[in-house]
């Protein structure tokens, strides 16, 4: 009987010890994770690790078959989206004046200052997290988390807001003015959401497939788009200069009646059309010579951009008195103002192309910015792997590209002025 006693309680004194050094060790776990996550918060890598252990994990390189000129392409297609044309006419109307081209040069040698400091960084450090992976390195991984956050933040948001306008443009193309014509309702959803947009929609799926599809064929048609484009903005320029007067400069209190202060907060607001050049900088492992490709590219397209902005800007106000030009649709009205009422569907058309390339260079950096942060295992690491025939980071390609189709479909969602001016 003793000794049935003794083998029944045997096993409940066993069960209770290794209980008891279950919860010793998981307390102990729990007493150094603050330790352990601040060491994580605070880990740094150099760029040796970052350009041969950490790429490692993406499974297949990317290939290089990228030249300057399609980085510039992609920098200029970045930038020239809507911006000009949301931004132009509130900043002349209500801030700068006429002396808004001004603010385009200020603002142009801020980002050019800028792009200097992304051209040095990405020679240093040629991967394609851009300034995900330059926060990392140099201040550990919680900033560059922070920061990688922020920017898929920003693209996924603005993204959505400007494949919206694409449709808007889309119907003044074709001479309409309500681009619900475009959308379909859908009942039962809340007032202002209820708007489907399936061009929006069509435009970022077939972009999301040439992105999986190759990353040169991807720029070779951002590269198309953008010289067409050039090539519209030239038509306004051209159009703005032969049919403008110098005399609506100095009408109706003078070249900058609202002073040095109305330059200098015009050049902040007209700052977010010069907002995509960063997206060059995540292509750096797709360039076939970084050492000097890289410069070229992002410094070249940020002034490409600045001289067509300011000769915009000054192409409009050559057209129309700064008091008489509207706050939407500008450069529509101006052409209406001088009586050229067709060209208005020119804007639309060209707006429309710009968008597409901005979409483009932008769903571009996006997923390589997602890669990277799944090399650094912040997010899961399916996301970081390259599909060894493609080169392309295909996971995360097809996991923003139906996360941006979903943003997009809803109006109202995310249409609003703020980011699309950001997006731009």
């Amino acid at each position: 009987m003793a000794t049935t006693t003794s083998q029944t309680t045997a096993p409940s004194n066993s069960t209770t010890a290794a209980a008891a050094i279950c919860f010793s060790k998981y307390f102990h776990s729990l007493s150094q994770t603050p330790h352990r996550l601040r060491r994580r918060m605070l880990a740094t890598w150099t760029p040796d690790e970052e350009l041969n252990q950490v790429r490692q994990r993406s499974g297949a390189d990317m290939k290089r078959k990228l030249n300057w000129y399609d980085l510039m392409a992609l920098g200029v297609g970045g930038m020239l989206g809507v911006g000009v044309f949301v931004t132009t006419g509130p900043v002349a109307h209500q801030t700068a004046g006429p002396s808004v081209f001004i603010s385009y040069i200020v603002a142009g040698m801020s980002a050019l200052l800028s792009s200097l400091c992304y051209a040095e960084f990405s020679v240093q450090i040629p991967v394609a997290g851009g300034a995900f992976s330059y926060l990392r390195l140099t201040f550990g991984e919680f900033v560059g988390y922070f920061a990688g956050a922020n920017i898929l933040m920003e693209y996924v948001l603005s993204n959505a807001a400007v494949a919206r306008s694409f449709t808007e443009y889309l119907s003044s193309t074709f001479g309409e003015n309500d681009p619900r014509t475009w959308r379909v309702e859908v009942n039962g959803l809340v007032k202002g959401y209820d708007m489907l947009d399936f061009p929006a929609v069509a435009v970022v799926l077939i972009l999301t497939l040439c992105l999986c599809h190759s990353t040169k064929e991807s720029s070779l048609l951002n590269l198309i788009m953008t010289v067409f484009h050039v090539v519209f903005f030239g038509f306004i320029i051209i159009a703005g200069f032969c049919n403008g007067t110098t005399k609506n400069l100095m009408k109706p209190k003078g070249i900058a009646p609202y002073g040095v202060r109305g330059v200098l907060d015009g050049a902040a607001r007209v700052y977010f059309s010069y907002i995509g050049y960063d997206s060059a900088s995540t292509m750096a492992e797709e360039i076939q010579n970084p050492l000097t490709s890289l410069p070229i590219g992002i410094v070249g397209s940020v002034v490409i951009t600045s001289v067509l902005y300011c000769l915009m800007a000054l192409s409009l106000c050559l057209m129309v008195p700064y008091n008489k030009i509207t706050e939407k649709v500008a450069f529509s009205t101006a052409f209406q103002e001088i009586g050229w009422g067709w060209a208005s569907n020119v804007v639309g058309a060209g707006a429309s192309l710009g968008i597409v390339a901005s979409l483009l260079v932008a769903m571009l950096g996006q997923a390589r910015y997602l890669c990277v942060i799944g090399r650094a295992r912040l997010v899961p690491s399916w996301l970081a792997k390259v599909h060894p025939s493609t080169g392309t980071p295909l996971n995360a390609t097809l996991f923003l590209g139906n996360l941006g189709g979903r943003c997009h479909s809803c109006h109202g969602l995310l249409h609003c002025p703020s980011a699309l001016m950001c997006s731009s």
